[in-house]
């Protein structure tokens, strides 16, 4: 027995070393010089039940890395009041666990990545005003609200037929008018309240991944918090990063746009394009980001929250007779939507994967199915009309009650136990967890970068 408490005692002593080294190893290696970022909090007492076994073992822990990743919307977009719904649902429940009824959902996030509509939302949930940099100026809610109140200006216009490239990439008149509207939206969503600056990303809580397609550079282009943090070469106006991730070829021109310092340009279209779902994106930028994250081993010190809007085609399944008619232009529209719904459910399923056995504890992807969309007509993803709302909110309302669908390692996708709405209730609970666990750890699980003031 003596023997046995001795090696219990060594691996408590080892792994209270390894916490010690590593804070060194972050305040050596990774330039930590406030000693605010990497001191030891003070453990509270114990309470509400939890024993002195229960504290010791909380102080070791390195915790778990919480990432939040939303999908594009889909073509035209509207799909996104799919996604905003559950976003909505998941702050109201982390509002009901916590006990906080001004609860937000960048509150239980340290990192989150969007596409599209996912990365207006995104942005949205996380940027703050410069003037208190604390608080975020949306709530959950806002986000579908928003894209209703603005949908027309996601809205693809009637015009001739024209060339498959030019349809593909090309610009009309028609496109130009739309990119002014939703340019106005953007700007007045993203500026600071009380002196009408633009928001950067450097005016966001929490790290943020956003993509697009740079055509100047012919490769993809993440426009990243961290990056921005690092130099004013890589920071962005937030409007001009929505309007970039969201640009989808042949609706909207690209956006031609220059970092705040002027020396980093850009032409940015679509970001479903080249990454319909940023959820890899995301776990990747923990892994590697060590000053940011710094006891980070593996997938299963990470939560990941992964939102679809729908990985089944919206519109009717292709009739075979008829595609064996299509022309190269008719092949343009569904071609791109193919590509990207394709993409999101190979990352999807490639993540799942890489959780290995712990999948179910740590990543979960909610989304709707494709027989929520059987009722649907061809304009579902384009349609702004309060009807064609009132119809994405019910599919939102459906989705949420929908047995969630699982990842099966080396057999596909099986249903599983608890609906969607029941598996966002549990991933709440988790969330809430780790915050209230963190005040009790000896190392902090998070060291985020902070703006720093540079003379103008």
């Amino acid at each position: 027995m003596a023997c046995v408490a001795d090696r219990a005692d060594s691996i408590d002593t080892d792994k209270l070393s390894y916490e010690i080294f590593s804070i060194l190893e972050s305040k050596f290696l990774f330039g930590y010089d406030d000693p605010k970022l990497w001191l030891p909090k003070p453990i509270p007492e114990p309470k509400n039940g939890v024993g002195e076994a229960e504290i010791h073992a909380i102080k070791n822990q390195r915790g778990k890395i919480r990432i939040l990743s939303v999908d594009g919307g889909g073509g035209g977009g509207m799909r996104g009041v799919i996604l905003g719904k559950a976003l909505s649902y998941l702050e109201a429940a982390l509002r009901s666990k916590s006990g906080d009824p001004n609860a937000r959902i960048a509150d239980y996030f340290d990192v989150a990545a969007g596409t599209g509509v996912g990365g207006i939302f995104t942005a949205m949930l996380f940027a703050a005003s410069d003037q208190s940099h604390s608080r975020p100026i949306f709530r959950a809610d806002d986000t579908w609200r928003f894209l209703a109140a603005e949908g027309s200006k996601f809205r693809r216009p009637r015009r001739r037929k024209i060339g498959l490239l030019k349809r593909v990439f090309g610009r009309s008149a028609s496109a130009g008018a739309s990119s002014a509207g939703l340019e106005r939206a953007m700007k007045e969503a993203f500026k600071d309240r009380k002196t009408g600056r633009s928001l950067t990303l450097k005016n966001t809580i929490k790290p943020v991944l956003i993509p697009c397609y740079d055509l100047a550079s012919t490769a993809p282009f993440l426009f990243s918090r961290a990056a921005a943090l690092e130099s004013d070469s890589f920071d962005f106006n937030l409007w001009e990063v929505c309007l970039a991730t969201s640009a989808e070829p042949g609706l909207f021109n690209p956006v031609r746009m220059e970092s705040v310092d002027r020396k980093t340009r850009c032409v940015g279209v679509d970001g479903g394009l080249t990454m319909s779902n940023p959820t890899a994106a995301a776990i990747t930028h923990v892994l590697h980001n060590k000053q940011e994250f710094p006891f980070v081993r593996g997938v299963e010190d990470i939560l990941v929250l992964s939102l679809g809007a729908g990985g089944q085609l919206t519109e009717s399944a292709f009739d075979y007779e008829q595609v064996r008619k299509w022309t190269a232009e008719d092949w343009a529209r569904p071609l791109a939507r193919i590509s990207g719904e394709g993409s999101a459910e190979l990352v999807d399923h490639a993540v799942a994967m890489a959780f290995g056995q712990c999948r179910s504890s740590n990543y979960v992807r909610i989304q709707a199915n494709g027989s929520s969309f059987g009722r649907c007509g061809p304009h579902i993803d384009s349609d702004p009309s309060p009807s064609n709302i009132g119809l994405l909110t019910g599919i939102a309302d459906e989705t949420l009650k929908q047995k969630n669908v699982e990842s099966v390692l080396f057999g596909g996708k099986r249903l599983g136990e608890q609906s969607n709405s029941e598996k966002l209730d549990w991933f709440a609970e988790q969330l809430v967890l780790e915050h209230q666990r963190r005040s009790c750890r000896i190392a902090p699980t998070v060291v985020l970068k902070q703006p720093i003031s540079r003379p103008s």
